[in-house]
């Protein structure tokens, strides 16, 4: 059975929906299908956030936004300036979803709850006659034969022809692969925003203890990150770790994950630690080194680290030499730490690749090559550190496609 539609999208997440509540805002007599492979739309929004929805990020300026950017940092700057966090806040808000600011700038819905976000955009998507599909899966793509002429789009149970296209189709090799073969250009997918494989007497029996900023340096490499650092059962995780993991998405896939990281537990140089110790020595030199954490550390990591310092349990500060000062010091500001692997952090898995930004116009976030062929979300060489950039990311490129949709399919049905 063929369909014909004004616009098709292939991807039922954020930025699908975003797109087609936009076209049919600006449009309201385009025939609209959203199509979803699996079973439910929406589900990255119902998992994001612990299940709260981490729905932008408490940052306003356009320019310090692109800067959470890996991928995509110089090229979302013109996006951002045309819709971006407080439009999203602004958004929701208006459709009756107030959100908060938490402490470290992740915004998310008031209700605490992801339902929130999945009620509202299906809520709207009803309402303006958008036809939401789910278990179809694409499975080929025929670009147009001439100018006007409309896509062909063949899935598991119909073909579609569609005059517009879009995908938005997060992750997918399939998809990539079909843009492949219609010539554009794919950058190798890998993982990003992940947590670090570490098996190491000094962390192993303290999972969900935690700092409130250290610094991490791979080493023999630039890269290196600050923020919070927690512990874990597999090793090492927190804003610190997932930062890293995203500026350094590919350095690392091409290390296989296996390398050595230096942590800087207490964010302070190893001169002013060692001088602080050596005062401790002289102010609190009757009291036992491991009954008495310092620098705000957790006491059992203190303890550990005292531990790797062959610090005896009993031994005072009075009684510490320059050896165990001097590896004391090493533990607390470079301890060195071997990476063996790498775990997905939570059920957010984010790749760094995609379709690559050189093929795109993030005027329309529309194919160079291909005018009337649309693309918004993973499916773009565009990432980002966690803390709700993702989600902006297909928010704004979902509206500006969503617009330009809407327009070009006015132009050809007026």
């Amino acid at each position: 059975m063929e369909e014909n539609l004004d616009i098709l999208i292939v991807g039922g997440g954020a930025a699908g929906f975003f797109a087609a509540i936009r076209a049919a805002e600006c449009n309201p007599d385009a025939r609209i299908c959203i199509l979803e492979r699996g079973k439910e739309t929406l589900n990255k929004v119902r998992i994001s956030g612990g299940g709260r929805c981490n729905v932008t990020h408490a940052c306003w300026t356009p320019r310090e936004l692109s800067k959470h950017y890996p991928r995509g940092e110089r090229e979302l700057l013109g996006p951002f300036n045309r819709f971006a966090c407080g439009d999203t806040v602004a958004w929701f808000d208006e459709r009756g979803v107030p959100t908060k600011i938490e402490d470290d700038g992740r915004m998310f819905p008031t209700t605490d709850d992801s339902k929130t976000i999945v009620d509202c955009l299906l809520g709207q998507a009803e309402q303006l006659g958008i036809d939401v599909r789910t278990r179809e899966r694409m499975e080929g793509m025929e670009p147009p034969e001439r100018d006007n002429a409309p896509w062909i789009v063949r899935t598991s149970r119909h073909t579609y022809r569609p005059r517009r296209l879009m995908l938005a189709t997060g992750s997918s090799a399939a998809t990539w692969k079909l843009l492949a073969d219609l010539g554009l250009d794919i950058i190798e997918p890998v993982p990003s925003l992940f947590t670090f494989n570490i098996k190491d007497d000094r962390i192993k029996d303290l999972p969900g203890l935690s700092v409130p900023l250290a610094e991490v340096k791979v080493e023999k490499s630039n890269l290196k990150s600050t923020g919070p650092l927690l512990i874990t059962h597999w090793g090492l995780s927190g804003p610190a770790i997932l930062k890293l993991s995203a500026w350094g998405a590919r350095e690392l896939a091409e290390k296989n994950y296996d390398c050595f990281v230096r942590v800087n537990w207490v964010m302070e140089k190893q001169e002013e630690v060692r001088a602080q110790l050596e005062s401790w020595m002289r102010e609190d030199g009757k009291k036992q080194v491991h009954s008495h954490p310092r620098f705000g550390l957790p006491g059992r990591l203190w303890k550990s680290f005292a531990t790797a310092a062959h610090i005896p349990e009993e031994r005072r500060w009075q009684d510490l030499g320059k050896k165990h000062l001097a590896k004391l010091t090493e533990e607390l500001c470079a301890g060195r730490y071997p990476v063996t692997g790498k775990s997905t952090f939570k059920e957010e898995f984010v790749t760094a690749g995609g379709v690559d930004l050189k093929e795109m116009d993030l005027k329309q976030f529309a194919s160079k090559k291909y005018p009337t062929l649309f693309m918004a979300g993973e499916i773009l060489n565009i990432d980002a550190i966690t803390g709700g950039f993702n989600f902006q990311a297909a928010w704004t490129g979902g509206y500006i496609a969503g617009e330009a949709m809407a327009r070009v399919t006015e132009a050809v049905n007026p």
